[in-house]
C-alpha cells in the first residue's frame, strides 16, 4: 500500500510545487544567515525573528485590512528584532549565540503571551482571501503541464526570493560592497586599516538577516498558513541555518540545501496518506537535515572572524 501511494505522490505536480513553496520560505531566512555569517556575526536567532514576523504580520494585517501593510510591519519587526542581537553582539560584545537563543526564547514567550492576551486564549481566525498574500498564474505558462503548476503557480513571494537570491549572489562576489562584507567576515583589522567601517557593516548585514526572515514569516503565515499559531515556525529557522553551513556560506549553496530541506517539508505533509505516523513524518525535514550535514557536507570553513566580536585597534 506504501509504494503506490509514494509514487503517485513523488511524481506529482502538487509535491514539487509545495517543495518550491517550502524552499523559498527557507530560503529567505537563509539568504539572511549567509550575509550576517559573511560579515562576522553569526545569527541562530532566525527562529525568533520568522515568530515574530508571523505574528505581527498577521496582527497588522487583522488591524489594517491590508495585507501590505502587514507584510511590511512584519519586514521592520524582524529588522527590529536583529537590531538588538546586533547591539548585543556587536557593540557590548556578548556571545552572540547567547545572544540568539535568548532573542528566539523571548521571540517565543512573547508571541504565545500577546496572542492569549488579545485573544483569550481562543486564538487568532483565518484570514480572509484578500487579506492573504496572493497566488500568481502565469497565464499561458501556468497550463503547461506538471512544469505549470510547479513553476508558473507559486504565492508572489516565491518570485520575489528569486530575485533576493541572484541580487544577493551578485552583490556578495561581484560587487565592491560584496567584497567589503566579506573582508569584514574574514580579516575586520585589515579591512579597518583599509577605511572599512567594520561595525556599521556588520550592524547593516545583521539587520538586513532581520528583514529577510521577517519576510520569511509573513511568507509563512500571510501565504502559506493564513493564520497565527504557537510557535508555527516549528525549528524552520534553524533548518534554515543549516542551509547556509550546508551550502558553504554562500547564496547558491544555501538555495541548493533549502530545496532539499523544502522537498522533505513537502513530503511530511503529502505522505500523511500513507498511514505512517503524523508525528513521524513531522521529523523527516530534521533527520533529512541531520544526514546531509553529516554525510554530505564534509569540511566547511567559515568565514575567518565569524563569531568574533571586533575591537577596533586589536589583532585578530
Amino acid at each position: 500500500m506504501f509504494w503506490p501511494i509514494f509514487l503517485r505522490v513523488i511524481t506529482s505536480g502538487d509535491l514539487w510545487q509545495a517543495s518550491l513553496q517550502f524552499a523559498a520560505l527557507l530560503l529567505l531566512p537563509a539568504l539572511g544567515g549567509v550575509i550576517s555569517e559573511r560579515s562576522g556575526v553569526v545569527n541562530i536567532a532566525m527562529e525568533g525573528m520568522m515568530l515574530i514576523g508571523c505574528y505581527v504580520g498577521v496582527v497588522i494585517t487583522l488591524a489594517s485590512h491590508s495585507v501590505l501593510v502587514g507584510l511590511l510591519a512584519a519586514i521592520i519587526a524582524g529588522g527590529l528584532l536583529a537590531l538588538v542581537h546586533g547591539v548585543v553582539s556587536i557593540h557590548l560584545k556578548a556571545d552572540q549565540i547567547i545572544s540568539g537563543i535568548a532573542i528566539n526564547v523571548a521571540a517565543l514567550g512573547l508571541t504565545n503571551y500577546l496572542n492569549i492576551i488579545q485573544t483569550g486564549g481562543q486564538g487568532i481566525p483565518s484570514l480572509a482571501s484578500n487579506l492573504r498574500l496572493p497566488m500568481l498564474s502565469w497565464g499561458p505558462l501556468a497550463q503547461i503541464p506538471f512544469l505549470g503548476q510547479v513553476l508558473f503557480q507559486q504565492n508572489v513571494v516565491f518570485y520575489v526570493t528569486i530575485v533576493i537570491l541572484i541580487g544577493l549572489q551578485f552583490l556578495l562576489f561581484r560587487t565592491n560592497l560584496g567584497l567589503r562584507i566579506r573582508a569584514v567576515g574574514e580579516h575586520p583589522q585589515a579591512a579597518d586599516t583599509a577605511g572599512i567601517a567594520v561595525r556599521l557593516i556588520r550592524y547593516a548585514c545583521v539587520v538586513a538577516s532581520g528583514l529577510l526572515s521577517g519576510l520569511a514569516g509573513a511568507f509563512l503565515a500571510l501565504g502559506v498558513a493564513g493564520t497565527f499559531n504557537s510557535n508555527m515556525t516549528a525549528g524552520r529557522g534553524f533548518i534554515a541555518l543549516a542551509a547556509v553551513v550546508f551550502g558553504k556560506y554562500t547564496p547558491l549553496g544555501a538555495a541548493g540545501a533549502c530545496l532539499i530541506f523544502g522537498l522533505g517539508l513537502a513530503l511530511s505533509v503529502r505522505l500523511q496518506d500513507t498511514g505512517i505516523d503524523s508525528n513521524l513524518l513531522a521529523t523527516l525535514p530534521y533527520i533529512l537535515t541531520i544526514i546531509a550535514l553529516i554525510g554530505l557536507v564534509g569540511r566547511t570553513v567559515a568565514p575567518a572572524a565569524d563569531g568574533v566580536p571586533y575591537e577596533p585597534g586589536s589583532a585578530e
